[in-house]
């Protein structure tokens, strides 16, 4: 029995060889499985990283384009072509509102800009409400009749000069409260004394029924003499001896009139960004066109 030899019987070198060729196998597939999928996960984490860098900036490039084409508030009235483009208004309703307003007329409700231009109701819902019509418009105020003041009216010759009144006087004959009174003081001085009733609309708090009742009984007699500015010629430091002017309105008023060669009528001002008529009847009164 000891002459058969076992066919599973290997040599000692052989063995050796064998255990070595397992050992390397069994390192080779630990090495191929572990080091191409780290490779590929690092290769992965930064087509991540790469992917979101790009989204962010797409991102910030979509708000930066949201920000810079957001829409404001606007008088109707001033719309230019390309406002009108950005809107999505027609070429044909944008004629019809160059023609009505080149007549110098003008639209101050909602309704007289759809009558005008005939835009479609879901493009006017959409619009509409970024309208800023002026200040007067929306607070239309209904004037009063002297004869209804509790004070009869009386003669230019029979009033007091508003000039001289003091804050006294106006609580004692007219009622009107102490801190009203004093503004209305101190407004006289900031302008070097009143050159018309009108002055008297800047008081705020000086409600329209008083304002006539200091009116029936006093008006400007002493007023200081004035030189008009021409706007149309005037500098910046001349625009800004005008009461109602401070140095960016002088400087928007100065680059308009050098874009558009001049005004012919101070309501034109209104197409200024932000410039309200609200005071153009007393702006006027410092002002000439030629």
């Amino acid at each position: 029995m000891k002459l058969i030899k076992s066919h599973f019987e290997i040599h000692r070198r052989f063995r050796n060889g064998i255990l070595l060729l397992v050992v390397l196998i069994f390192v080779s597939l630990i090495a191929f499985y572990f080091y191409p999928s780290s490779i590929n996960s690092s290769n992965n984490f930064g087509e991540l990283a790469r992917f979101q860098t790009q989204i962010d900036s797409l991102k910030q490039e979509a708000i930066k384009k949201k920000k810079s084409y957001k829409l404001r508030p606007f008088n109707p009235n001033f719309i230019t072509d390309y406002k009108g483009y950005t809107l999505g208004m027609s070429a044909e309703e944008l004629d019809r509102l160059y023609s009505y307003r080149k007549d110098d007329k003008w639209i101050n409700s909602v309704s007289e800009f759809k009558s005008i231009t005939k835009v479609s109701d879901s493009l006017l819902a959409v619009i509409s409400p970024l309208f800023k019509f002026p200040d007067w418009v929306k607070n239309p105020k209904k004037s009063k009749s002297y004869s209804k003041l509790k004070y009869p009216v009386k003669s230019f010759a029979q009033k007091e000069d508003l000039n001289i009144v003091t804050s006294a006087e106006l609580q004692e004959t007219i009622g009107v409260p102490d801190f009203i009174a004093e503004r209305i003081i101190k407004h006289r001085k900031n302008l070097s004394g009143f050159i018309s009733d009108l002055q008297l609309k800047d008081i705020i708090g000086l409600y329209e029924n008083q304002r006539n009742k200091i009116l029936a009984l006093y008006t400007v007699k002493t007023k200081k003499e004035i030189e008009r500015i021409n706007i149309n010629r005037a500098s910046v430091k001349e625009l800004m001896e005008v009461p109602y002017f401070d140095f960016e309105t002088a400087l928007d008023i100065k680059d308009f009139i050098e874009e558009n060669n001049g005004i012919s009528n101070l309501e034109e001002l209104g197409k200024i960004e932000g410039f309200s008529l609200e005071k153009i009847d007393r702006i006027g009164l410092y002002l000439i066109l030629n």
